[in-house]
């Protein structure tokens, strides 16, 4: 069958590549595929049950994934119906040539995917000068800030400063800072809030600038 530019049309009931065993039918695919190749939709219907299966398995044993396997299948049975005008009785079997095409086809995924994985680490090899760039400037960034937060916290008096640095960088509560500097909490929740506002203050002046 062709379509009005001349090329063959592919059938419209084709069903999805079946993964278990043949059919049970005797058609011999010599026969079927010269068949196929005059356009003979119903000979190509019984060759895809004949020979899907061993396909697909040919398939599937170059290709990992069940999906790509069965999407490939698909193909390569699409490209018998398309091509079977090429297949030559004197240079082999049709299913030889079949599987021929299919081998082909698993190949040509396999380096697609190769390919495509190879491209990927090119981009990622190249990324390097940017991302150490990026660190770099982070280190710089951070170490700027570890710096003015130093300078910031010697100005605050020196209950502020110890309280302040427990709660934040040691992870206490405000109940354990009292504890450990043998304070009462009041006095604590007071010094720390006013340990922070001239924190903010002295860090936003630090920005400023």
């Amino acid at each position: 069958m062709t379509d009005p530019s001349g090329a063959r049309r592919r059938p419209d009931h084709l069903v999805p590549v079946p993964t278990t065993g043949n059919t049970g039918r005797v058609d011999d695919a010599d026969t079927l595929l010269p068949a196929v190749a005059r356009g003979d939709e119903a000979a190509f219907t019984r060759l895809y049950d004949l020979v899907a299966p061993r396909v697909y398995g040919l398939v599937r044993r170059v290709l990992r994934d069940p999906a790509q396997a069965e999407e490939v299948a698909q193909e390569v049975l699409v490209e018998v119906w398309r091509t079977a005008t090429r297949f030559d009785p004197e240079r082999g079997s049709a299913t030889g040539w079949v599987c021929t095409i299919a081998h082909r086809r698993a190949v040509d995924r396999v380096r697609s995917e190769q390919a495509s994985a190879d491209r990927q680490l090119r981009v990622a090899a190249s990324a390097p000068t940017v991302t150490h760039h990026d660190d770099v400037e982070e280190q710089a960034t951070r170490r700027l800030e570890q710096q003015q937060v130093r300078r910031c916290l010697g100005d605050l008096t020196d209950l502020q400063r110890e309280s302040i640095t427990l709660a934040y960088y040691g992870g206490h509560t405000y109940r354990e800072v009292a504890e450990l500097l043998g304070t009462g909490l009041p006095t604590v929740k007071t010094r720390m809030r006013d340990g922070l506002i001239r924190l903010r203050d002295c860090l936003g002046t630090a920005v400023a600038r």
